[in-house]
Formats: structure tokens, sequence, C-alpha cells
């Protein structure tokens, strides 16, 4: 078979909202968890604020908002908790990414997940979506770099990592926050459009669907 020719050598898939549809399931841990300590969060209010980053700065963020007087420390476990219940009860692949992973891996194109989260927590909804065994020894933490997007360094680590100039990286992502540490560390950054569809500074190529990084990287 003859390998589709493509100018990226290696594809940096975020995780959630990306690689896996978890991004409103995120946004409902969040809502339940302040629910718990007395604050009223819609689902709408949720979504709207959420940009991505590091999860204590998105409790804190949002507690700030919501006048909450509760620790961080006991914030997080509660809304892992939650989170990790909805993920075994919902949590579902994007739409397209095993099609996608087929070509990249027909064209010879290496590819591996950067995300905020955890390894545990990238492990779980990767095996939860029967991704995992496409990403074993793929996976990079922002939590191996001490770095969260929007920072460039974990997009910089999983490139290097991996073998890669970053020239020869495409990095996609949903978020503002994730995009822009995309931007940051110099690789080109697409953004697949989804919950986070608010507008944003940065000048990207937008997809809707992960079955478009095809043109993208033959183009």
């Amino acid at each position: 078979m003859t390998k589709t020719k493509t100018n990226a050598q290696c594809v940096i898939f975020d995780c959630d909202g990306t690689l896996v549809d978890s991004e409103k399931l995120c946004c409902q841990a969040l809502c339940e968890t302040f629910r718990r300590f007395g604050g009223t969060l819609s689902m709408e209010e949720a979504v709207s604020h959420f940009e991505g980053g590091k999860l204590a700065d998105i409790l804190a963020s949002t507690k700030h908002r919501l006048g909450i007087n509760v620790s961080i420390d006991k914030l997080e476990p509660v809304y892992r908790d939650i989170l990790d219940a909805l993920f075994e009860q919902q949590l579902e692949p994007m739409d397209g990414v095993f099609e996608t992973l087929e070509f990249l891996k027909g064209a010879g194109v290496e590819y591996c997940v950067a995300s905020n989260g955890p390894s545990f927590k990238i492990e779980r909804c990767l095996e939860l979506t029967g991704l995992l065994p496409f990403f074993k020894g793929k996976i990079f933490s922002a939590f191996d770099t001490n770095s969260w997007k929007p920072e460039p360094d974990l997009i910089l680590y999983s490139a290097m990592n991996m073998g890669f100039k970053l020239q020869e990286c495409v990095y996609i992502d949903d978020t503002p926050k994730g995009l822009e540490a995309g931007v940051r560390a110099g690789v080109k950054t697409v953004h697949l459009v989804g919950l986070n569809s608010k507008s944003h500074k940065l000048d990207l190529l937008k997809i809707k669907n992960l079955r478009e990084l095809k043109t993208v990287l033959v183009s």
C-alpha cells in the first residue's frame, strides 16, 4: 500500500475534548462538586467559563466566582471521584478518532497524547474508550513537566520525547489555554471546535471533526 504523503511527522493530541468526549462531563462534575459545598453553578455557567488549564486553577476561579470558602484540597478529590463515576457511565471516544488514528498509522505519522491531567486519569480515559492500546508508551502528562497549559513546556517535552523537531509536529486541542500552549511552543496548532467554541485571539486553522485532520496534514 502506498503511504499518503504528509508534511507532519508527529501529531500531538490533547486528551479531554479531543480524543475523548469528556468536556461536558467535566463541567457536570464541576457543578455537582460545588453543589455539595452549598454552591449553585449551572451547566451553562460552567461551560461558558471552561477554558481548560490546571484543575486547581479551575476550582480556584470557580470557588472565587461563587464565593465558596472551601480549600482546593477538599474540592479536588470530590471532583475527581464524581468525574470518575461519570466517565465510567458515559465517557465516549470522539467521533472519527479511530479512523484518524488508522489514517496516521497508514501514512507513517507518529502520534501521542499530551494532557494537563495526571497520567492515571489519561490512561483511565483512554482505557474506557478503547484507545489505550493506541497510546501505550506515548502518554505525556503536565505532571511530568510540573508545568501546565497554557505554558508550552508539555508540548515541547512531548515533541522531544517522540524524537521530532517542532516544525515536524502538529498539535490539536479544543480549549483556549491548550491552543495557547501549542502556539507558544511554536508548533502548528489546530483548533478542534467543540464545547469551547468561544472566540479567542489566536488565528488558527479550525476543524469540526477529527476526520478533517487528514486534509490539514496533506495540505
